[in-house]
Formats: C-alpha cells, sequence, structure tokens
C-alpha cells in the first residue's frame, strides 16, 4: 500500500512540471474530466514546516473554500473534476496559509463550455493547424492524465480514423486530403467508472504556401441559423505567417460599435463581451485568436452585422457573420389532425398491448421457443431435464397422487414434448446408498419438480425437499417446480425457507380440467421447464442405481421401496 501511494506521488510530481495549465482562462467541455494545478516551483516562499493548501471559488465576489464532493477532490497541488459541470465555471484560486498569513500561489479563470449534442467536438474548443502539402507532420494528444495505461482513441471527423491508439498521429507526407478535424479521446478508469477528456485540431494542408494573412470564423457560416435565448460564441482567428507582427491587431465590431470586455465572472458577465486576444505559434506559423461571446440571443441581434477585424501590415481583412432565425414550417391541417389523433390513440393501444402480453405471456414464450428451437439444455451438463419428488408412504399410499406422478406427468411431459424426467420409483433399481443417489439425481436436474400435497413433508420426503432447496437457494444450479396437486389452505407445514420462493414457480392441477395437453396447467409447466425443442422420445430412466438395505428390505416386503425417499 506505502509502495502504491508513494508510485502515484512521483507520478504526478513528475506530470505536474508538463501538465499544469498555466493561462490564466480556461476552456473545458462539460462532461470531461479535467484538473487544475500548480507547479511546486510556486510554492517555494512557503517552506515553512506547517502550513495548510486551500482551493477557493468565487461566489457573488467573495472566496470560499471549495469542499470535496465524489465528483470534485483536491490531492497535494491538484484539484480534479470527475467531470466538469457547467456550474463549475468561475474563478479559482490556491493559497497557502501559514496561520498567520495567506499567500495566493496562482488564479485561474474557468470557463465550461456546453457540449456540441450533435458532434463530438465543440467548434469554439478547437486548435488550427495549417500546413504545406508534402511535410511532414504529428497531431498530438493534450495529456489531460497523469497515468501512462489510459486509452487513447483518434476520430477523424467523428469517425473512427485507422484504429489508431497512440498519443502522437504521424504523417510522412501530408496531402490535401489528410485536411480534416481530428479528435483524440482518452479514456480514464476512476474508482470503477469510466470518464473522458478530448482533444480537437482542426487540420488544413494547402497545396501551396499559405497567404501572409489570413482570416477566419472557426467552423461558422456568413449566416447562422440559432434560436432566441441560445448562447452563441464566435472564434475569429487570424493567420500571421511565418513571422509574428508586433502591431497586429484583432477586434470585434457590432454594427461599428466595439463590444464590452468579458469580466470573466458568469453572473456579472455583459450580454455580448468579447475575450481578450490571445496569441499562439503552431510550428513556425503565428496566430492571433479572440472570441465574442453571445450569453442570450435576443431578437435585435438578428438585425445586427458581427464583424471580425484583422489588421497588421498596413493591411485590413475583414469577416462579417449575420444570426438568422432557424426555419419553423406550420405543419399542414391533415398533418396535425393525424398527429393528435395518434397521440391520444398511442396511450390506449400501448395498455392494450400490455394487458395481452401479460394475461398471454405464457404462450408468447412458448410460441418463440418452438419457432426459434431454442434449447436451454444444451451443454450445460445436466443429465435430466426434471427430478420428480412426491408422496411416498408405506402407511398411508395416496393412489391418485401416485398415479400422477408415474403416468399422468410422464406421459404428457416425456412422450408429447420430449424432456427426460428422473422419477426415483419408475428408474432406480434397488441395491445402493439412497442418500447420495438422492443428491447425485437431483444434482444431475435442471428441475426439481415437487407434487405438493398437505401430507407431502413427511420424515421419508423431507430430504429430497430440503436437497432442492440447498441447490436452489444455495448453490442456484436447481430452479424448484411446486405443482399444488391437492388444494392447500395453510402452507405453515412447509419448510420456512420455501416462501423465498416466487410465487410465479407455483403450478395448480385442477384434475380434469387440467388434463388436455393444451391447457393452461401444461403451458405453465413447460413455461417453467428448460426451453428445448419439441420432439417426442422414450421414457428418461435415471441410471441403473441399487438402493441400501433399508430399500431392499421395504422392496422384500412389498412396500413401495421409494418410501424411504
Amino acid at each position: 500500500m506505502i509502495l502504491t501511494i508513494f508510485f502515484v506521488m512521483l507520478v504526478m510530481e513528475s506530470a505536474t512540471e508538463k501538465l499544469c495549465p498555466l493561462r490564466a482562462s480556461i476552456d473545458i467541455l462539460e462532461g470531461e474530466y479535467f484538473f487544475l494545478c500548480y507547479l511546486e516551483s510556486r510554492q517555494e516562499h512557503c517552506q515553512e514546516e506547517s502550513y495548510t493548501i486551500n482551493w477557493y471559488k468565487e461566489s457573488a465576489g467573495k472566496q470560499q473554500v471549495i469542499k470535496e464532493t465524489h465528483r470534485i477532490v483536491s490531492q497535494m497541488n491538484f484539484l480534479e473534476f470527475w467531470p466538469a459541470e457547467l456550474s463549475d465555471s468561475g474563478n479559482y484560486s490556491v493559497i497557502h496559509s501559514n496561520g498567520q498569513q495567506n499567500v495566493t500561489i496562482q488564479k485561474w479563470t474557468l470557463n465550461v463550455l456546453e457540449r456540441n449534442k450533435s458532434s463530438c467536438f465543440n467548434e469554439n474548443h478547437l486548435t488550427t493547424e495549417i500546413k504545406s502539402a508534402g511535410t511532414g507532420h504529428s497531431l498530438k494528444c493534450s495529456d489531460l492524465s497523469v497515468y501512462e495505461n489510459d486509452s487513447i482513441t483518434w476520430y477523424k471527423d467523428c469517425k473512427n480514423y485507422e484504429h489508431e491508439t497512440e498519443r502522437e498521429l504521424h504523417f510522412r507526407a501530408l496531402t490535401v486530403q489528410n485536411s480534416g478535424i481530428y479528435t483524440c479521446k482518452i479514456l480514464i478508469s476512476h474508482e470503477g467508472t469510466i470518464y473522458h477528456s478530448t482533444n480537437t485540431i482542426k487540420l488544413v494542408v494547402e497545396e501551396d504556401a499559405p497567404e501572409a494573412f489570413t482570416l477566419e470564423i472557426v467552423g461558422r457560416d456568413e449566416e447562422i441559423e440559432t434560436e432566441i435565448g441560445k448562447e452563441e460564441i464566435f472564434n475569429c482567428t487570424g493567420s500571421l505567417g511565418d513571422y509574428m507582427q508586433e502591431d497586429a491587431s484583432l477586434y470585434w465590431l457590432i454594427n461599428q460599435t466595439f463590444p464590452e470586455q468579458c469580466t470573466g465572472i458568469p453572473e456579472n458577465e455583459p450580454s455580448i463581451c468579447e475575450e481578450e486576444l490571445k496569441t499562439l505559434q503552431l510550428g513556425n506559423k503565428f496566430y492571433i485568436t479572440r472570441l465574442l461571446r453571445i450569453k442570450k440571443v435576443r431578437d435585435e441581434d438578428m438585425h445586427h452585422n458581427f464583424t471580425c477585424m484583422l489588421q497588421a501590415d498596413e493591411t485590413t481583412q475583414i469577416k462579417i457573420v449575420k444570426l438568422k432565425k432557424g426555419k419553423i414550417q406550420d405543419l399542414p391541417v391533415h398533418v396535425f389532425t393525424t398527429g393528435m389523433v395518434l397521440a391520444l390513440l398511442f396511450p390506449f393501444v400501448a395498455i392494450a398491448v400490455v394487458f395481452v402480453f401479460v394475461m398471454f405471456r405464457v404462450d408468447f414464450v412458448l410460441f418463440y421457443r418452438n419457432i426459434c428451437r431454442r434449447d436451454d439444455t444444451a451443454g450445460d451438463g445436466k443429465e435430466y431435464d426434471a427430478f420428480v419428488s412426491y408422496l411416498k408412504d408405506c402407511v398411508s399410499p395416496t393412489e391418485e397422487e401416485r398415479e400422477f406422478a408415474l403416468k399422468v406427468l410422464p406421459t404428457i411431459l416425456e412422450e408429447n414434448f420430449g424432456y427426460k424426467l428422473c422419477i426415483f420409483e419408475r428408474d432406480v433399481f434397488p441395491g445402493g446408498a439412497f442418500v447420495d443417489d438422492i443428491h447425485s439425481f437431483i444434482d444431475k436436474s435442471r428441475r426439481l419438480i415437487i407434487i405438493l400435497s398437505q401430507n407431502y413433508v413427511s420424515d421419508r420426503a423431507i430430504y429430497e425437499l430440503e436437497s432442492g432447496l440447498h441447490k436452489a437457494l444455495v448453490e442456484r444450479k436447481t430452479k424448484i417446480i411446486l405443482i399444488e396437486y391437492m388444494p392447500i389452505s395453510n402452507y405453515n407445514f412447509l419448510p420456512e425457507s420455501l416462501s423465498l420462493l416466487p410465487s410465479k414457480r407455483v403450478v395448480k392441477w385442477k384434475k380434469d380440467k387440467s388434463l388436455p395437453v393444451n391447457s393452461r396447467f401444461w403451458k405453465n409447466l413447460r413455461y417453467l421447464m428448460p426451453a428445448k425443442p419439441i420432439k417426442t422420445k422414450t421414457k428418461g430412466h435415471c441410471s441403473n442405481v441399487d438402493l441400501g438395505s433399508e430399500a431392499a428390505q421395504l422392496w422384500t416386503e412389498g412396500c413401495d421401496f421409494n418410501a424411504i425417499a
């Protein structure tokens, strides 16, 4: 245990220098694993022997200590989200305290973006890489996990890409066909649950060298269909070529008016605002980018021109986007009427279907077994479909019940439906070890059929019942079917453990009404028996087994030797 903790600490310590986000403002997707962390070098001024580390989130202008939950966990210099939710957006900070003074180590503004349910990526959460055809290149999956055994899958345009599972996607010589949106998905296991994080890269492969300056509203057309009250984010990115232009500027205009600056505090955010200008270098290319956020689209926004303007090296480029309402078509009268009628009829039809299925559930199951010729007995190692247990008492014989067990039951199940029964009195020869034989036969049977009557539980029958209950309730190897041969008003004479069996496993015999092969009794009994193709067959016959001396003595005295069962 100590070695495991030490190993995790080493891994997290080595990963901190590589993975800790240094940006003050961070965009992440909802539903994904993410963590904040600070570099160990930032706490060199806090080397007192005793100090505490607390994570804070700003709420209503006040900093509040973050309380750990099953979803938000802080350990060492990490604050982990399992996973991030939209409500996690806000300002975060980590503070060291030695009891006398508090030292703020680092601050972040976290923006949790809503996931695009119709796509595997979010258009506002991707990076763009522009490359020339014929050159070699590698796409790197941002490592959001400190563990080495995480599963990685690459997608191109939301389709699995050549079963790639490495952290880098290599291209020896790029072609225009390699252009596309690539997403790597990292699966991370945490406390028995699989979480994921994604990284999306837009790869643009050009035949010729790109222009010195280009401007693009990432993933957007000139006209964007939207809805009132919906959030919209425009990502304007300008390419500056092979060197950084010091005088380059990129900004948004709304009808020739500058928007307000975003504050990073969701509750105080203007309805429309632009974020700070960001610069980045990918390979030998330089880019600047700025986001415009519309908190909730209003009706008047449909009449605005949203203009992104890039100025660099005495040149100006602009991109204009407009919002328009999505098309909403009125339904024709006949379609609306038909829909209303179907909507009203559907609950009644559904109830009728459920009622029919419940009433004729057994018939449907038997029909399905017959059509598909389903066989649950193949390869299960069992020899018999059922072991039949009934009252076998020498003193008070029940001839009618005995005839049912020895004649009626095997005639229908064996000769009509092809089941193989093991009936002790019919199939076992005297001379063996009785207790071992009973246990062996039940163990080889898929079901234990108990023909139940008021006199069933006697000293001679109790062993079969107890052995079967042990197989059903403890070992779960054999299922029990109770046939209520005679009406029973009080079940107190039965073992208490028998009450644990579901009531649906009890079948009631109703004399002449139950005799026909297609009666409800035989259908219910076949429903509880293992599924197997219907075919007639000879009697089951248990293996030739000799009963012990007690059974031999009863046999010679003319008594039913099954009485000892």
